[in-house]
């Protein structure tokens, strides 16, 4: 079969995107490159691939799950069932604390990043702060697992803690402390693809979706330099009672919310007050 013909094929499982995306993975061109292939014979091998992952799509698995990685600030990272689908909210988290970084004039910070997932926190600032010193944690092995292969492909340097939040990374100071934890709420409706294919415990955060941000921010002052940043992804509407939660926590700290490019509050950022 040809390029356009399974084009043709592949948009009766999925839409014109999804299947030019898919194609284009699998015969490694830009999906932009298709038009230009259209008359290409290609492999069986590669046909079978692209007609199973077809199959995969209408089942309503997620695209990046089936290709098996996603872009990530320019970055290629490696994506299964157990770690979340990187967002592009996460892109802006990420660009705050590189900005917070650079203004500080800091070129070899000391990074937590707490719930790492696939790494895709930790590993890019650690490519945008080679001198940097950045730990990333999180609770799942086989999380663990995916963040170490991206490591490694990416070659990029920074060391990894099996740990339920803090208990097992060692007492030190940290410029910046990044988490993008659990805030879904138990009986909080999400949409039916996120539910079925990506991890429980990185999604739901208890009742209130706090939950995993009360156990981090209970012990956080100890890790903390006295110049500091704590980085949180927030669900939309948790940004108050958040807030509230870390007067109480960090005495003397200053709290910010900033909005994603939809206008949600998605970001919540804490420094030291200096007024």
């Amino acid at each position: 079969m040809t390029v356009e013909e399974l084009i043709v094929l592949g948009k009766k499982y999925t839409s014109s995107t999804h299947a030019k995306m898919l194609l284009a993975t699998f015969i490694e061109v830009n999906p932009l490159e298709l038009l230009t292939i259209l008359d290409k014979v290609v492999d069986d091998s590669i046909i079978n691939l692209y007609k199973e992952s077809l199959k995969a799509l209408k089942e309503n698995r997620p695209i990046q799950y089936v290709i098996g990685h996603v872009n990530f600030y320019g970055l290629q990272f490696k994506v299964n069932e157990n770690v979340l689908i990187p967002r592009f909210e996460t892109e802006e988290l990420v660009e705050n604390i590189k900005n917070y970084l650079e203004k500080k004039n800091i070129t070899n910070p000391k990074i937590l990043d707490l719930g790492c997932g696939s790494g895709v926190i930790g590993l890019t600032l650690k490519s945008f702060f080679k001198d940097a010193d950045i730990i990333l944690a999180d609770i799942s092995d086989e999380a663990l697992q995916v963040a170490r292969e991206n490591a490694s492909n990416l070659n990029l340097d920074v060391n990894f803690i099996k740990s339920d939040w803090f208990s097992n990374v060692k007492v030190d100071k940290y410029d910046v402390i990044v988490s993008n934890p659990p805030y879904i709420k138990t009986d909080e409706e999400i949409e039916e693809i996120v539910k079925n294919n990506e991890p429980a415990l990185a999604l739901y955060g208890g009742v209130d979706g706090l939950d995993c941000y009360r156990k981090i921010l209970k012990d956080i002052n100890k890790y903390l330099k006295d110049d500091y940043l704590i980085a949180f992804e927030i669900g939309y509407l948790e940004g108050r009672d958040l807030k509230e939660l870390i007067k109480d926590t960090i005495p003397n700290s200053k709290v910010t919310i900033k909005k994603d490019l939809s206008d949600k509050d998605r970001m919540l950022f804490v420094e030291k007050n200096i007024d």
